[in-house]
Parts: structure tokens; C-alpha cells; sequence
């Protein structure tokens, strides 16, 4: 199973935004992007859902437990 911070990393790559962005768009700082991508943290409820609306994909999804 996919952790969520590989699955993250791969959706930002995949929409090519950079982590600056990214923080931007989300209301949070690049560090914590990048504490994201690498593991290191894992988001609030109300990230995960931000990162969800975004991206158009489930929180499932985000998790690993669902494909796409």
C-alpha cells in the first residue's frame, strides 16, 4: 500500500506545480509541503480535505485505500 506522502508527492509532480505553489494554494507554508512529501508530518483532517478539493480526488484515495 501506498503511504500518503508518495501519493501526494506523485499528484503535485503530476499537475506540475511547484511546492510554492502548492503551499499557496493550500494556506500553508512550503515546509510543510515538504514535511508532507517526505513523510515527516501527515495533514489535519481540514488539510486532507483542502488537498482532496484540489486535487479531485478522494480522501480514500489520499490514503492508499482506493485506486483512484
Amino acid at each position: 500500500m501506498r503511504t500518503f506522502s508518495e501519493i501526494f508527492k506523485e499528484l503535485r509532480k503530476e499537475h506540475n506545480i511547484n511546492q510554492e505553489t502548492l503551499a499557496k494554494e493550500l494556506k500553508v507554508s512550503k515546509g510543510i509541503i515538504s514535511l508532507w512529501e517526505n513523510g515527516l508530518r501527515e495533514p489535519t483532517l481540514s488539510n486532507l480535505i483542502s488537498i482532496a478539493q484540489f486535487f479531485h480526488v478522494s480522501i480514500d484515495y489520499l490514503a492508499g485505500l482506493e485506486n483512484d
